[in-house]
């Protein structure tokens, strides 16, 4: 129980989640754990881990994880928090996306302890009856009781009928997998509500829910989203990874040890209590960033974007930089950068020049008519972009 109600937002019901505990242990039958994602776009990011760590938290104490791909359900398009109708992907998209997102979970999860699902494996041989049966355990009144549908209704805004079906599916996914305890995030609760009122109504014993919260980005204000550009993708390169990690603030961080850490409570309180005593957080927020650049990429990979943001945090130089040669000197500093991959355009490289951060050979440009001739130059744009230059 300690495991399962770790960081979670709601257990649902609780009571039940420890009656079929105790039967599993006395049993030794393990209980069947099961998290559906819609392959929506190709990569993932830590914040989608968060729920894969609870999955893989519940997998080393001995019981069956199922990762479900919503190759069906990505079809229909999931109306969950949406205020208009989502445009559903095509097969095509589906299957792209579909390839990454196993080998990037496999990151998190034992992939030889888990079971791997595709939803149109029974919701294709439902056909047109099998769906009109599935419709009639379900009202429309309990339907409009769903927040996003009855916010757009009641605005004015359409709803499709097809919006109805995804829940609908993703329940009757737990109906296929006899699924004893189904995750997601808080936005995803009516859906998996759905699936304990499904599985009642073909008999079998309902499904207990988690939800865990949304992880807060960078920023430590919105929900961690690509859109926001306050994620890490969890294939990101390592010294980046790294480095965005050690950017989030001190009180964040604690939130991100709960939801992302795979140290025990115990040790996380425990350095909690050294940093209140006075302890310096950065340490802690290091080994942070350590263990979560070591599990998607390796231990010496964590070792080696240590010591790259501690260069970089002296301004020095790391030890691996691209190497980029361009003919024409004398260069201009603003078409140098563009040439060289360091900014977009030449506007681009005369405001960041302006705003004092690019550097050559470690001395700040402050010109933007600078040229430089035949040589090889280090040029720094911000914290982070770093080339060796060489102008012919």
């Amino acid at each position: 129980m300690a495991v399962s109600l770790r960081g979670c937002e709601e257990l649902l019901p609780r009571a039940e989640w420890e009656r079929k505990l105790v039967k599993s242990e006395a049993s030794g039958v393990p209980l069947r754990i099961k998290l559906g994602l819609d392959p929506t776009a190709p990569d993932i990011h830590v914040g989608h881990t968060v729920v894969l760590n609870k999955m893989r938290q519940l997998q080393d104490l001995g019981h069956t994880v199922i990762f479900l791909i919503g190759d069906f359900t990505s079809l229909i398009g999931d109306p969950s928090g949406r205020n208009a109708t989502r445009p559903p992907l095509t097969p095509e998209q589906i299957k792209l996306n579909a390839e990454t997102y196993y080998r990037q979970a496999s990151l998190v999860l034992d992939p030889a302890k888990t079971e791997i699902r595709y939803n149109s494996e029974w919701s294709d041989p439902l056909g047109a009856r099998g769906m009109i049966q599935l419709a009639a355990r379900y009202t429309v009144a309990r339907m409009m009781e769903r927040d996003d549908f009855h916010k757009r209704f009641t605005q004015g805004q359409s709803i499709s009928v097809h919006e109805f079906l995804y829940p609908l599916m993703q329940g009757y996914d737990s109906v296929a997998l006899k699924s004893d305890l189904e995750l997601g995030g808080t936005d995803q609760k009516f859906n998996l509500l759905m699936g304990r009122h499904l599985q009642q109504e073909y008999g079998q014993e309902p499904q207990c829910i988690l939800t865990m919260p949304l992880l807060e980005g960078l920023d430590g204000v919105e929900k961690m989203s690509k859109s926001k550009n306050n994620y890490i993708g969890i294939s990101e390169d390592p010294n980046t990874m790294f480095a965005k990690v050690m950017s989030i603030s001190d009180t964040l961080m604690w939130r991100w040890y709960t939801l992302l850490s795979f140290r025990s409570e115990a040790d996380i309180a425990a350095l909690r209590r050294e940093v209140e005593a006075g302890a310096n957080p950065r340490d802690a927020k290091v080994a942070l960033a350590q263990e979560i650049t070591a599990r998607f990429h390796s231990a010496q990979a964590a070792d080696t974007a240590l010591q790259d943001f501690v260069n970089r945090s002296k301004g020095g130089v790391p030890d691996e930089i691209p190497e980029v040669t361009l003919a024409g000197a004398p260069l201009g500093i603003g078409a140098l950068l563009k040439q060289a991959g360091l900014a977009p355009s030449t506007s681009e490289a005369n405001r960041l020049i302006d705003g004092g951060g690019v550097r050559v050979d470690s001395s700040v440009v402050s010109d933007k008519g600078l040229k430089l001739d035949a040589g090889t130059y280090v040029i720094q744009v911000g914290k982070r972009k770093f080339a060796r230059v060489t102008l012919g």
